[in-house]
């Protein structure tokens, strides 16, 4: 089947005031893999743009809302705050997302310092059940957590949390960390495995998965698994976006690209769900030579719809996006409703965009905060987030240049704003406490120096 692609960007803000009544097509099921067609099911223009599970014959949005990122009440992102979730503000996007189509909602016992389960199970359970998909994982990380009964305790919590008896779509969280000791001690020699095996054949767990980070060999080794049908896996959750499709996202002498990834899993015809489409929010934020490339090809368009256009991969079952705030819901709800699939051209153009962003020397960071809390206080991911952004910014320039003294004083006066003076870089001393839990592999200490550097040679007015 194909996607309905006669809707241009102009045409569907002109359709938003039905979106805003809730008027949309859900589609209906079909062939295994394939995406909605205007053709077998007539479509409003702004509709979603839907893909199935062969699996279960579950329609799916290609938009899925990540709960990692959700308001505090304070405006902030809650992973990076320490301040209450903004529940009325939750329920709000909840409910402008199902309005427009998105039907998949994922999270984690791990998210928003635990408050995200609960808080899309407020959300949700004022809307029909058998109308969503949730999302939730296995995220039992802390070797206090590894055993059986924990694991278990961590399963129900999750149920109670989300007001359910029954995950629609259920992970094995960070499979890769910790190399096969983790694959071991987390979800094998615990039993943890059989029991969400048990527990799929109840109907508790509908589709069972795992998100994979880190170590490739164990991405392989549950790929093996499925192949001598030990475990069969109904979807797999990887990190996907443009620029990682061809520039690993852990640097390795292996090379093991998105590309890699998702070839691994569409032979097998695995459905895939994709995480960090915008890498953390850097591909919303290009440098910008690149934005300007961008809007020269497609002046209508966010920076932020290429990514999440790129991320949408013929076997791709659903993007997440972990939406902080009403306006980043609404252009991924442009993007999708319906989707126009990245053309062979544009497919060039993005790595061409993503080797200049690799040239750009950022760091990697995605802001997941799995790195936190630092013991020595240091805000890790808000220090890379202020230097990504100075460098798409053009801020990062040296003594030479004519305009550095305006970016040196733009560069410190948003670094002291952006992280408190106690928690920025130069705190570091380097235990590499935090380099095991980061899932893209970033030398932590190692980048904290860098910009400890720059920042000291900035405040000396070192060129």
């Amino acid at each position: 089947m194909k996607e309905n692609n006669n809707i241009s960007r102009r045409n569907f803000l002109r359709t938003a005031s039905l979106a805003s009544l809730g008027l949309m097509v859900a589609g209906c099921a079909s062939d295994g893999g394939k995406e909605q067609s205007a053709a077998s099911a007539p479509r409003r223009k702004g509709a979603m743009t839907y893909r199935v599970n062969h699996n279960t014959g579950d329609t799916v949005s290609v938009l899925g809302f990540g709960f990692m990122r959700l308001p505090s009440v304070n405006g902030r992102a809650a992973a990076n705050d320490d301040s209450p979730l903004d529940q009325e503000e939750i329920n709000r996007m909840v409910d402008e997302a199902i309005a427009n189509g998105v039907n998949y909602f994922d999270t984690s016992p791990a998210y928003c310092r635990g408050l995200s389960e609960a808080a899309l199970g407020e959300a949700l359970k004022r809307h029909p059940r058998d109308k969503v998909f949730i999302a939730t994982k296995l995220s039992n990380f802390d070797p206090s957590q590894h055993s059986h009964e924990e694991s278990v305790a961590m399963f129900n919590r999750s149920l109670q949390y989300l007001q359910t008896d029954y995950i629609d779509y259920y992970l094995l969280h960070v499979v890769g960390s910790g190399s096969f000791k983790g694959l071991h001690d987390r979800f094998l020699d615990n039993g943890m495995m059989d029991f969400c095996k048990e527990q799929r054949a109840k109907g508790t767990i509908r589709n069972l998965g795992f998100s994979y980070h880190g170590d490739v060999d164990c991405f392989l080794d549950f790929l093996e698994r499925h192949d001598r049908g030990e475990v069969h896996w109904d979807f797999v959750q990887i990190q996907l976006n443009y620029v990682n499709w061809e520039h690993p996202a852990e640097p390795s002498d292996r090379n093991i690209t998105a590309e890699f990834l998702y070839n691994e899993l569409a032979k097998r015809d695995i459905p895939v769900v994709i995480m960090e489409p915008l890498l953390g929010g850097a591909l919303a934020k290009v440098p910008k030579p690149v934005a300007a490339k961008m809007a020269q090809r497609r002046p209508e368009e966010s920076v932020a719809s290429w990514a999440f256009r790129f991320a949408a991969q013929p076997k791709v079952l659903t993007v997440l996006s972990g939406m902080t705030y009403m306006d980043h819901l609404r252009d991924n709800l442009a993007t999708y409703s319906p989707l126009e699939p990245v053309t062979a051209e544009d497919h060039e153009f993005l790595m061409r965009c993503a080797t200049e962003i690799v040239e750009n020397k950022s760091v990697p960071c995605t802001s997941c905060a799995y790195c936190m809390p630092c013991p020595y206080g240091i805000d890790i991911p808000a220090t890379f987030r202020h230097y990504n952004t100075a460098l798409n910014d053009d801020l990062v320039l040296d003594g030479r240049d004519p305009r550095y003294a305006e970016a040196r004083r733009q560069f410190l006066q948003g670094y002291d704003k952006a992280v408190d003076p106690l928690r920025q870089a130069d705190m570091c001393i380097g235990c590499g406490k935090c380099v095991s839990h980061c899932p893209q592999g970033i030398k932590i200490p190692a980048e904290l120096a860098r910009i400890n550097d720059y920042v000291q040679g900035r405040r000396n007015k070192i060129s």
